[in-house]
């Protein structure tokens, strides 16, 4: 059963989720041959304050 995790920095819309899991759902069954109806998605959102990029907090910018 393949699984993917996605994590974002801040939040998404459940349209934007939605989107996201079909788009990446279809692309791993293609590439894998699995059945869509096995893949799992995992969609993280985390604060821009528990994230840093080049030692900068991302809420900062």
């Amino acid at each position: 059963m393949p699984y993917v995790s996605i994590r974002v920095a801040g939040t998404l819309t459940r349209d934007q989720k939605a989107k996201i899991a079909d788009g990446v759902t279809r692309v791993i069954a293609t590439e894998t041959g699995k059945p869509e109806s096995s893949i799992l998605i995992f969609i993280d959102e985390e604060k821009r304050e528990n994230i840093a990029s080049g030692g900068k907090l991302l809420d900062e910018n």
